[in-house]
């Protein structure tokens, strides 16, 4: 309909224009048609701000194809490469400048994190495939991505399995597959589960997952020793190439305190990596049992689902009770769980930030979430309202405060929703995110299962609905070893090393890698249970030969906090001690730090995943020495192509000043002209 009043525009101003140009011809101006024009042209753009206030304009761009190429850059590739690394970094240039010709390429390296430089320095510690593919989509997603180049050996060690992840990438994938698929004689101990705590002349469980690879015939046995004393074994006998068990160890808690195992399996013959054959284990024997106290605002199955779960251990002593009898005094617990408290209904918070115990918050319909951002002093998380929602989980792969079954994943991706109350939520830096929001928004980053180490330490889960997942996971596997699980660490995590005592250490694990900066923290707490860091904490940290250095603690917020950086492999102890008010305090521990890298847990090539990715991407396969190759299949590639991106602008001309002074001078030529000429 636009064109209809600029029809009218260019009719007015022509008439105008006419009407000066005959009357100018009367009065004999030398240049009637020029006077004529000019007010034409005045009419015309003041006409279009009158009728057409708005002008769209449309340009057409053409968007190049994206092509990009993630480039495994950890430890393994270095060694599948060997003698060939100048090779194929030519051949990969080579491709890329080739492709370059016709496509947008974009180069970035992988291997624990995604990086767009250095992507030949094969030094990473860690791989994690599906972290790369997400961060591929969340930056590409929206744009002409036409296909992605991944060059890897398909070994990950971090993350979830590339092939079961949920991506919605429209482009096709084309793997390059680096290093030996040759299967290689190997018997490694993939994980290790065991309660972080067990009460005193108690008998607790240890497991071991074991996986061994062409070592049919192998007999042996697997021992767990505390120092130089075994403590059990179990026989080994593999009777086929690939062969993979779950051994138990029965432990029997005969002395109070923290205690280090070492789980480990003899070495094959042949066998070349015998990194992954041995695994360090902590757990803390305590002299007497925790008492756990669950708080309900009403009546939930949820509450039945938690008591069940501990049920059995000799650790916890469960009570339950309603918010009506919620107890005058909370200081024979050691941990207290609230179902929908506090509400409106039930005003505890100041009952809980004076108890200063550890707590964990399941928020439901009924919490009053200004009360439960009250207690931010001891859960350092705050909530917002939102409406009732559904929530499905997602599994944080980086999470490390404790170990959960391996099979966590594929029993959490088949779980029913929460029913969740809140809206965003914020955690302080360095909270353990056990599983966030799939369907939040952000990505999926909101969390769902929160745990915060301090002082006093605390969790909160943001919905309701445990139960379903606890008749899910039996439904599908028969048990329900993995929420159980959940449920129990969460609560272990809790009553961990909180026996009151004044003065303590605590590490966000016992086990680190040669890799990465041990970090410890300490808390000091007065006379009225409040945390102080006025003294100074010395720290002394000895080797197993006796080698000591000494560090000193910093002040964060009002605790303490030491980075001491990355250590050699071996087995460590720490004193640390402090004096207040005139009496000493003394906190001691130990810690190992293993000198395995994530990348020598498993060697050789995993072509199979990478001929799954290809297929399931309608992309193809190639070895890392026909790289070259890809240019032809790319290109080839009829959804491989450029489109064409529209981009249309509306222009407001009453918002464009050159446009008044365009009107302005023209007014101003055709009145200097007509006073020139004495034509007015």
């Amino acid at each position: 309909m636009q064109w209809i009043f600029w029809l009218i525009a260019v009719i007015l101003s022509a008439a105008a224009g006419y009407w000066v140009y005959r009357a100018d011809k009367r009065r004999q101006v030398p240049y009637p048609w020029l006077t004529s024009l000019l007010r034409s042209l005045v009419v015309f753009f003041t006409l279009l701000l009158l009728l057409v206030p708005v002008i769209t304009i449309t340009r057409n761009v053409t968007e190049k194809p994206i092509v990009l190429l993630l480039q495994d850059d950890s430890r393994s590739i270095a060694n599948a490469l060997g003698n060939d690394s100048a090779a194929y970094r030519k051949n990969i240039t080579d491709l890329t400048a080739k492709l370059s010709t016709e496509y947008k390429v974009v180069q970035w390296g992988f291997g624990g994190a995604v990086r767009a430089d250095s992507l030949f320095g094969y030094h990473e510690a860690a791989t994690d495939i599906s972290a790369a593919l997400a961060r591929a989509q969340e930056y590409y997603g929206l744009q002409n991505l036409g296909a992605v180049i991944l060059a890897t050996d398909g070994r990950y060690n971090q993350g979830a399995n590339p092939l079961y992840q949920d991506l919605s990438l429209h482009s096709a994938m084309y793997t390059v597959g680096i290093g030996d698929s040759t299967a290689q004689k190997d018997i490694r101990i993939t994980s290790v589960y065991a309660n972080k705590t067990a009460t005193l002349n108690s008998t607790f469980e240890i497991r071991a997952d074991l996986i061994a690879e062409l070592c049919k015939g192998y007999n042996n046995s697997v021992t767990i020793k505390e120092g130089e004393e075994t403590i059990s074994s179990v026989p080994l006998a593999i009777n086929a190439d690939k062969y993979d068990r779950a051994v138990s160890f029965p432990v029997q808690a005969t002395k109070a305190g923290l205690h280090h195992y070492t789980i480990s399996v003899p070495e094959a013959e042949g066998e070349k990596n015998v990194a992954n054959n041995r695994k360090d284990v902590f757990v803390e024997v305590v002299d007497e049992k925790k008492n756990i106290l669950i708080v309900s605002a009403s009546p939930h199955p949820d509450v039945n689902a938690i008591k069940e779960a501990l049920s059995g251990l000799e650790t916890y002593r469960v009570s339950v009770v309603s918010a009506d009898n919620f107890p005058t005094s909370l200081s024979s617990y050691n941990v207290i769980i609230l179902h929908g408290l506090p509400s409106v209904r039930s005003r505890i918070a100041a009952n809980l930030i004076a108890a200063r115990k550890p707590i964990w918050l399941i928020l439901t319909g009924q919490s009053d979430l200004g009360a439960v951002n009250s207690l931010s002093t001891l859960t350092h998380t705050t909530v917002m309202q939102a409406g009732p929602h559904d929530v499905l989980p997602a599994y944080n792969t980086a999470f490390s405060n404790f170990i959960l079954p391996q099979q966590i994943l594929s029993v959490t991706d088949k779980m029913p929703p929460l029913s969740v109350s809140t809206g965003n939520v914020n955690v302080a830096p360095g909270a353990g995110i056990l599983f966030s929001q799939k369907n939040g928004a952000a990505g999926g980053q909101i969390p769902l299962w929160v745990l915060q180490q301090g002082a006093v330490p605390s969790a909160i889960l943001m919905g309701e609905g445990l139960w379903r997942w606890r008749l899910y996971e039996f439904k599908n596997t028969g048990d329900h070893a993995v929420v159980d699980e959940c449920i129990r660490q969460t609560v272990a995590f809790l009553s961990a090393n909180n026996n009151e005592k004044p003065f303590r250490v605590a590490l966000p694990k016992y086990v680190w890698s040669d890799q990465e900066a041990i970090s410890l923290n300490a808390y000091l707490l007065n006379a009225n249970n409040e945390q102080v860091n006025t003294p100074d904490v010395q720290l002394v940290i000895a080797d197993s030969a006796g080698r000591k250095q000494n560090f000193s603690f910093e002040r964060s917020g009002s605790a303490y906090s030491i980075n001491i950086g990355i250590w050699a492999g071996g087995t460590y102890t720490y004193t640390a001690h402090t004096t207040y008010n005139d009496k000493p305090y003394t906190a001691t521990g130990s810690f190992v730090v293993e000198s395995m890298p994530l990348e020598l847990m498993q060697s050789g090539a995993d072509y199979p995943l990478l001929y799954g990715l290809a297929k399931k991407y309608n992309g193809g396969f190639v070895p890392s020495k026909n790289v070259a190759s890809l240019y032809d299949s790319i290109s080839h590639n009829e959804r491989v192509k450029p489109i064409l991106q529209t981009d249309t602008e509306t222009v407001p001309l009453v918002d464009r000043k050159w446009y008044f002074f365009i009107i302005l001078l023209l007014a101003v030529g055709e009145w200097l002209l007509r006073k020139y000429w004495l034509a007015q």
